[in-house]
């Protein structure tokens, strides 16, 4: 489970700023992000392939879960898709439509991927690939922009911080609001499991918000990447990561 919130051409200054919680249980093998092959990205240690990242070429992918029940799975795993792309040469265009050629063969996922000049998001759970217009946007476990609470909170705060340090939009990322249950989303799991979910920033031993990137790209062409890791307890766990491509 993941959020992220995005900008998208809101600002001459920064075309594009993203923000991210990547949920996940805490023993699940992984690397903090770094510069690997010319990516800058965190790896899945178990499955492969990452969920966020960027390339020194200036392309940026991410890839969130579509909650749904029962669990699908599927032979190849989402993580290849941020990955492929970012050591790939296609457009955005160019990328997605291949992947609507065999989304099938993935588990559910919604995608966005960026070379700079246009922003294009897909899901195979209904909703082809398509240039986003600019605007600010919420992806969580649903659809693009499905009002679940988090993204609803989410999409306002960071309206309301385009021009926020790293510092304060970390700080954004670290809500832990708890929506009421009428307001929650019913996604088959259970009303405890989306409760347990439904804060943007999720504690808890076994399972919970890992790490939180931030994501810029500004009117020079020039990307920016910082990971903050989190431990159960939703404190640093290590320093922050930084990259500027």
């Amino acid at each position: 489970m993941c959020t992220i919130l995005f900008a998208w051409q809101q600002s001459p200054e920064q075309p594009l700023l993203v923000t991210a919680n990547r949920d996940e249980f805490h023993q699940r093998p992984t690397a903090h992000a770094a510069w690997r092959n010319g990516v800058f990205s965190g790896i899945d240690l178990l499955a492969g392939g990452t969920w966020l990242g960027l390339h020194e070429n200036g392309r940026f992918a991410a890839v969130t879960n579509f909650r749904e029940f029962p669990l699908q799975h599927q032979a190849k795993s989402r993580g290849a898709l941020p990955s492929d792309f970012l050591q790939g040469t296609q457009t955005p265009a160019e990328y997605c439509a291949s992947i609507a050629a065999v989304q099938e063969e993935y588990g559910p996922f919604n995608l966005m991927v960026c070379d700079g000049e246009s922003l294009w998001y897909m899901s195979n759970r209904g909703v082809a690939p398509c240039a986003l217009e600019p605007g600010i946007y919420g992806m969580s476990n649903g659809l693009l922009n499905d009002p679940w609470p988090k993204v609803v909170r989410g999409r306002e705060a960071l309206a309301n911080h385009l021009q926020a340090s790293d510092n304060a939009l970390l700080e954004l990322l670290r809500d832990t609001h708890q929506p009421a249950d009428e307001e929650l989303p019913d996604t088959g799991v259970g009303v405890e499991f989306e409760r347990r979910v439904a804060p943007l920033f999720i504690r808890s031993k076994e399972y919970g918000t890992r790490c939180s990137s931030i994501v810029r790209l500004n009117n020079k062409g020039e990307w920016t990447m910082v990971e903050q890791n989190w431990d159960p307890e939703g404190n640093p766990a290590g320093p922050m990561h930084t990259s500027y491509s």
